[in-house]
């Protein structure tokens, strides 16, 4: 049985996985801004809170003496072309989507030393390797969080530590729920593109997590990420040509 927190688990991937995990077996901390108390197994957590992830710290050590997986799921939906979304819109996805991720590295990596093992587990997206026309601040952050995952495999590793980032294309869920931004013409494109995705919550948390089983630290857990991302690796001429095409079309629709 594995000891783990996960951020934003009230709703979407998170709850998908919290339900997955704890059918399992394991032993799950669901953490969201939006819970308003602690329940048995809940806690109130707004990832840009230092003072928050001190008292999840406190939690997890006083209730569990350790933590074996940090789920960091949270993030908001956003992005705009670039001379639509104003530098607030940058600064807001930025501390929440990157640096929430990095709080709670800060926050559980000396724990997971100090036990010598763990796993860190980053929700990026398909935009963090694939990189569409008009979401400039939504792909710049995740393809971040790629790599700090990265950056942290590489670091940990002597410790017993893995770091694992999850790339998923587009999947049914309400994030849109979060989008804010300028770029209307975006926001409309991305809702359509989540409410007709192909795939539930559930069925992207059980492939998910069939890739932490397997080990893999980079995870595209969907066909169509998968043939994305392949496209972008094996033919970039073509890759550019798609990616250019959806240009034009976002500015036809603006």
């Amino acid at each position: 049985m594995s000891r783990v927190l996960i951020t934003g688990a009230a709703s979407g991937l998170g709850a998908a996985l919290a339900e997955a995990l704890t059918a399992r077996g394991d032993d799950v901390l669901r953490t969201d801004v939006s819970y308003l108390e602690a329940g048995e197994r809940e806690l109130r957590l707004d990832i840009t809170s230092e003072a928050d992830w001190a008292l999840a710290h406190e939690w997890v050590l006083e209730t569990w003496g350790g933590l074996d997986v940090l789920i960091n799921n949270a993030g908001v939906a956003g992005g705009g072309r670039l001379d639509v979304a104003e530098v607030e819109e940058w600064q807001w996805i930025l501390d929440i989507n990157l640096l929430g991720a990095v709080r709670g590295m800060r926050t559980f990596v000396p724990m997971m030393k100090a036990q010598g093992e763990g796993r860190i587990v980053n929700v990026a997206s398909l935009a963090g390797l694939v990189h569409p026309a008009g979401m400039a601040s939504y792909n710049a952050v995740k393809a971040a969080v790629v790599a700090l995952t990265e950056t942290a495999g590489h670091e940990l590793a002597s410790h017993g530590i893995t770091a694992h980032v999850v790339c998923p294309s587009y999947f049914r869920t309400n994030l849109m729920s979060s989008l804010r931004g300028a770029d209307t013409a975006l926001g409309a494109v991305m809702t359509h593109l989540v409410d007709a995705a192909p795939l539930s919550a559930e069925e992207m948390a059980d492939a998910v997590l069939a890739g932490l089983d397997a080990g893999e630290e980079l995870i595209v857990p969907d066909d169509a990420a998968r043939a994305a991302y392949r496209l972008k690796l094996d033919d970039r001429a073509a890759y550019d040509a798609v990616m250019r095409a959806q240009a034009r079309k976002l500015e036809a629709r603006a």
